[in-house]
């Protein structure tokens, strides 16, 4: 999916993104995430993500209680800077 071109949302603090975040994400605060539905809206693939997978998963329930489907809780940023990196490395 991110081959594809998936969203890559990171769900924790705008701290915790500024601290370090997966290449090519935007910051979505978890208690942001209702109020930027109209932006998910369409998109093909979602992957969300945080520093726990928690926070990821909470993110995941809430879109797909309003009616976006297309959600993978991708876990921890570093597992998809991980996922990002082996990408770039066979290219």
């Amino acid at each position: 999916m991110i081959q594809e071109g998936a969203l890559l949302i990171d769900v924790r603090s705008q701290n915790e993104f500024v601290e370090g975040n997966a290449k090519g994400s935007v910051n979505i605060p978890l208690d942001q995430i209702e109020n930027n539905l109209h932006q998910l809206r369409g998109k093909t693939n979602i992957i969300v993500f945080c520093r726990s997978g928690n926070r990821s998963g909470q993110a995941k329930l809430l879109l797909n209680k309003n009616g976006i489907v297309n959600v993978t809780n991708g876990g921890t940023w570093g597992n998809i800077q991980d996922i990002l990196s082996k990408i770039t490395e066979k290219k």
